[in-house]
């Protein structure tokens, strides 16, 4: 979170098939977030921040694409602060290809964390402050269950439909 009172966070709402998406983004232009209506953990605008649509337009076009079926990887500038832990299971949400799927025990080799860091790695993953970009509702549970979405099952469905990896809810 950008919190140095010389930092600007830029803003912009866009429509999408999830609903509004909020996008915030530093003064170099890379991504800082991407949220949803009632998404657990996610940003809503604040005092300071600057609405400008500027900085977002290859995201605009990017996700109209993708939400359209035209494209399959994101090719943006992101900037996010986690921990080491955090950002080790962020960058292995990155390599889950468009159309596939991968268990949180996947995720967590990926990560180099041990089997018994499962819950841990679930956590990583539900603080991921930037959704749809980074592919987090493509990691399901082990089982094959469509376990938990911080932007609700719903919007997890809608999105593995896009991909090709569920039938697309009607």
């Amino acid at each position: 979170m950008i919190t140095s009172a010389t930092s600007t966070t830029y803003w912009t709402s866009l429509d999408s098939p999830l609903g509004p998406l909020l996008l915030t983004a530093g003064p170099d232009g890379a991504l800082t977030s991407l949220s949803v209506p009632g998404q657990k953990g996610g940003r809503s605008v604040q005092d300071g921040w600057r609405r400008d649509p500027g900085p977002f337009r290859a995201a605009e076009a990017q996700l109209q694409a993708y939400f359209a079926g035209e494209l399959k990887e994101f090719d943006l500038p992101l900037s996010t602060a986690g921990t080491e832990f955090r950002e080790r299971v962020w960058a292995a949400l990155n390599d889950i290809p468009y159309g596939a799927t991968a268990t949180y025990g996947e995720i967590a080799a990926r990560a180099g964390a041990s089997r018994a860091a499962v819950r841990a790695v679930g956590g990583a993953i539900g603080a991921n402050p930037l959704l749809v970009l980074r592919p987090c509702h493509r990691v399901i549970g082990a089982d094959g269950s469509l376990t938990g979405y911080a932007g609700g099952l719903e919007r997890k469905i809608r999105l593995l439909g896009l991909e090709g990896v569920l039938p697309q809810p009607s």
